[in-house]
C-alpha cells in the first residue's frame, strides 16, 4: 500500500479505513470477532490508518478498534473524534466546550488502549463555542502529550482558516466522492492553501457508487439509508445514470465501479486520504485495489465530464440532518 501525508508530517496509507459502519449507523452491529477479523486484515493489506469516534455506537466502535489494533497500535494510526453531547447512549446535539473535549480525550485513550491520540477531530462545529477556544484547548492536549494532530470535519473555510490560525489544522474530513463535491468551490482550495491534508468519507456514497444497490435494495432497520434522500426508490431509479458512467470507465480499465469511485478521489490530489467503509473481507480487498488504478489526465478529465452531466437526484441528507449528524 502506497503512503500519503496529510498536513506536514503526519504519514498514513493512502487508503485508510472508516469502521463506523461496524457498530452504527447502517443496521444492527456488526459481530464482533468477524469485525475484529476485517480490521486485521486491513492491517495485513497494508491499510495504516483507522477512523472512528465516540459516538459509534456510542462507544463500542472505539472499544472494537482498541481491541482490534492492539498488537499493532505502535505501527498504525487512528483517528477519533470528539463534539457531540451523549445522552442516555444517543447523541444529543454538539458540544466542544473545553471540559468536554478534555473529558472525550481522556476516555478515548482509555477505549482505544492507546498513550496518545494520534488524529483528534472536532467532530461537528460548535456555533456556540469560538472555534480558536476549541482549537486552544486541543493545542493544550498536544503540549500534554495526550494527542498529536489536530482535524476537523464538515466545517466551512472560514472555520478552517481561523482554527488553523491557532492551532495547525492536520486534516479536514468531509464528505466527497463522484456524486457529493461541493466541497471542490471552496473548502478544497482552502486547506490547499493551508496545507492541510483532506479525508474524505462515504468515497462510495454510503455503498451506491459500488454498484451493488438498486431500487429494489431493502435496507436493515437502523439503517440511515432508510431515510436519505438519495436514497428513495425514485432516486436510487434516477441515479443509475452515474453508475452507468462509471461502470464504462470500470470495464475499460477492467475493474470495480468501487475501485473507480476511489481511484477518482485519489487522483484530485496527492494529499487526499479517503476512508471507505466495509464490514466484508472481500469488499475490504476489492477497495484497496483502487490504489493500482491510474488515469491519463485526459481519462481523469473524461471522467469528471461525464460524471458531471449526471444530475444527481436527492440531497445527501435531510435538512434536520445536516445541521446535526456525526455521521
Amino acid at each position: 500500500m502506497k503512503k500519503r501525508i496529510l498536513g506536514k508530517d503526519l504519514e498514513v496509507s493512502a487508503i485508510g479505513l472508516g469502521c463506523m459502519g461496524m457498530s452504527f449507523g447502517y443496521g444492527p452491529a456488526g459481530e464482533k470477532s468477524e469485525m475484529i477479523k476485517v480490521i486485521r486484515a486491513a492491517v495485513e493489506q497494508g491499510i495504516t490508518f483507522f477512523d472512528t469516534a465516540e459516538v459509534y455506537g456510542p462507544y463500542t466502535n472505539e472499544e472494537l478498534v482498541g481491541e482490534a489494533l492492539a498488537p499493532f497500535k505502535n505501527d498504525v494510526v487512528i483517528a477519533t473524534k470528539f463534539g457531540f453531547n451523549i445522552v442516555d447512549g444517543r447523541m444529543s446535539g454538539v458540544n466542544s466546550r473545553p471540559e468536554n473535549i478534555r473529558k472525550v480525550a481522556e476516555e478515548s485513550l482509555k477505549r482505544l488502549n492507546i498513550e496518545v491520540i494520534d488524529l483528534f477531530y472536532q467532530h461537528r462545529v460548535d456555533p456556540n463555542i469560538p472555534i480558536e477556544e476549541v482549537a486552544g484547548t486541543v493545542k493544550d492536549l498536544i503540549k500534554e502529550g495526550k494527542v498529536k494532530h489536530f482535524g476537523l470535519s464538515e466545517a466551512g473555510a472560514s472555520t478552517i482558516r481561523k482554527a488553523h490560525a491557532e492551532q495547525a489544522v492536520t486534516a479536514l474530513q468531509s464528505e466527497y466522492s463522484l456524486w457529493t463535491r461541493q466541497h471542490e468551490a471552496e473548502i478544497i482550495p482552502t486547506i490547499e492553501e493551508l496545507g492541510i491534508g483532506f479525508v474524505p468519507f462515504s468515497p462510495l456514497g454510503k455503498g451506491f457508487l459500488a454498484g451493488k444497490i438498486d431500487e429494489t435494495t431493502k435496507f436493515a432497520e437502523g439503517d440511515i439509508r432508510n431515510v436519505l434522500p438519495r436514497y428513495t426508490e425514485e432516486a436510487r431509479v434516477a441515479n443509475k445514470a452515474l453508475l452507468s458512467v462509471i461502470e464504462r470507465f470500470a470495464q475499460e480499465k477492467e475493474a470495480t465501479n468501487a475501485q473507480i469511485a476511489i481511484a477518482w478521489i485519489l487522483a484530485q490530489k496527492p494529499w487526499i486520504v479517503p476512508i471507505p467503509g466495509t464490514t466484508k473481507l472481500h469488499r475490504l480487498t476489492e477497495n484497496n485495489g483502487a490504489i493500482n488504478i491510474t488515469f491519463t489526465g485526459s481519462e481523469l478529465a473524461e471522467l469528471t465530464a461525464a460524471s458531471e452531466e449526471v444530475k444527481v437526484m436527492g440531497t445527501r441528507y435531510t435538512e434536520a440532518m445536516e445541521k446535526s449528524t456525526g455521521l
